[in-house]
């Protein structure tokens, strides 16, 4: 049991003049959004799904990640997603990667019926036909 007299120890290297009791609340209070963060970034976006081992392409897909976190983040914040993609508001991040995904089958439909014959074409490249 923790009692109200017993004494904790905070260890920083931030200056004793930044250094108060609120500050010590407030920087703790968003780790949170740190951990929060992670998680869906592991989750959702596959920070933890890579499969390449040199430095360089490690980097790469850690800021893609991140960039597509910040994109989605972005229009859920802005409204963006919300105006022509949900019916409904995009309260957490799973809802608002929701929405993006379908408004990225919506955009690639659109293109793919657009360019019947460059998809094809590319298809061909492959092996495959596309009828």
């Amino acid at each position: 049991m923790i009692l109200a007299t017993d004494i904790d120890y905070f260890i920083t290297n931030f200056s004793s003049s930044i250094v108060t009791p609120q500050w010590i609340v407030d920087t703790y209070g968003s780790r949170n959004w740190v951990e929060v963060f992670y998680r869906e970034a592991k989750g959702w976006l596959g920070l933890k799904e890579y499969q390449v081992r040199d430095k360089r392409s490690l980097l790469r897909h850690f800021i893609l990640v991140f960039c597509a976190y910040t994109f989605i983040l972005w229009h859920q914040l802005t409204g963006g997603l919300r105006r022509r993609w949900a019916n409904k508001p995009l309260n957490t991040f799973t809802e608002a990667l929701e929405a993006f995904r379908t408004a990225m089958s919506f955009r690639f439909v659109d293109w793919l019926n657009l360019n019947r014959d460059v998809f094809a074409a590319y298809k061909a490249s492959l092996g495959y036909i596309w009828a």
